[in-house]
């Protein structure tokens, strides 16, 4: 690891955490705060590949899935209301979806990085971010995959109800996964300022 490659190593640390502390508290009905944070993940990993290339880019991916499994073991030791805060099923959902979505955001970006300075991180998030949201929330919440942790009631998660309160009937997971989702595409297009501006800085620094 280089000590330039340090900063991001942080800042992607310091976003999974965060976004495992956060997770836990409601915004509204189909979302939580960690909606907001975990997407600035795709930020930091395409802000390492644009500067550093996609080595440096997939290390930081790494520090942020050896954190994450980090968050899920101690999860797993506290225990709220209705069991410990993280099952065994949003441990493996939350561990393989990063890992997946992230290293195929550093494999797309990395092939359209000769385009217009906006496409790969456009791209590259929007590929990764719906993989991720899709991994997730499957694994975790869908009853078709109840085998992975028998003892884990989520049969909340299978409750049938309009798609965010107004759409077509579908499993209550999957009006939170659309919402995640729709959080996620969102701030895809936000970050794309915060992106240029510190690739901006982190160039101007390197030259």
């Amino acid at each position: 690891m280089k000590a330039i490659h340090l900063p991001g190593i942080l800042a992607m640390a310091a976003i999974v955490v965060a976004s495992n502390i956060l997770v836990q508290y409601l915004f509204g009905q189909w979302l939580t705060w960690g909606a907001f944070t975990y997407p600035l993940a795709f930020l930091v990993t395409d802000v390492m590949n644009r500067v550093y290339g996609p080595e440096a880019a997939r290390r930081v991916v790494v520090a942020g899935f050896v954190t994450g499994v980090l968050c899920s073991v101690v999860g797993t030791q506290i225990h709220g209301e209705f069991g410990p805060l993280v099952t065994i099923r949003i441990a493996i959902g939350s561990g393989l979806a990063f890992l997946t979505a992230q290293l195929l955001d550093v494999a797309v970006f990395d092939r359209l990085r000769e385009g217009r300075w906006w496409r790969a991180p456009l791209a590259s998030t929007l590929i990764g971010s719906t993989v991720d949201t899709a991994l997730f929330f499957t694994i975790a919440f869908s009853g078709a995959l109840s085998v992975i942790e028998p003892g884990n009631d989520v049969s909340w998660a299978g409750e049938m109800l309009p798609l965010l309160g107004l759409g077509p009937v579908v499993p209550l997971w999957v009006s939170l996964a659309f919402a995640d989702w729709m959080v996620k595409l969102s701030l895809a297009l936000i970050a794309l300022v915060p992106f240029r501006m510190i690739v901006g800085f982190l160039t101007a620094r390197t030259t």
